[in-house]
């Protein structure tokens, strides 16, 4: 039997708006607002999730 490394990756997203002169300097607040806790996403910002195998490693018995 095989032993399989799984990657799971759950996406998570939430849209606040901003006031701001461009679109860079928007997702630069917003990211610093992210940063200071002032966004914090949950589960209830759940969209979606991923399962990926990334290796496999063979188990052998060996016979004496």
């Amino acid at each position: 039997m095989r032993t399989y490394s799984v990657e799971i990756n759950e996406t998570l997203q939430k849209t606040v708006e901003v006031k701001a002169n461009s679109r860079k300097e928007a997702e630069e607040k917003v990211e610093e607002q992210w940063k200071n806790c002032e966004h914090v996403l949950d589960a209830e910002n759940f969209v979606g999730v991923e399962f990926k195998a990334i290796s496999e490693s063979r188990n052998r018995d060996y016979v004496k």
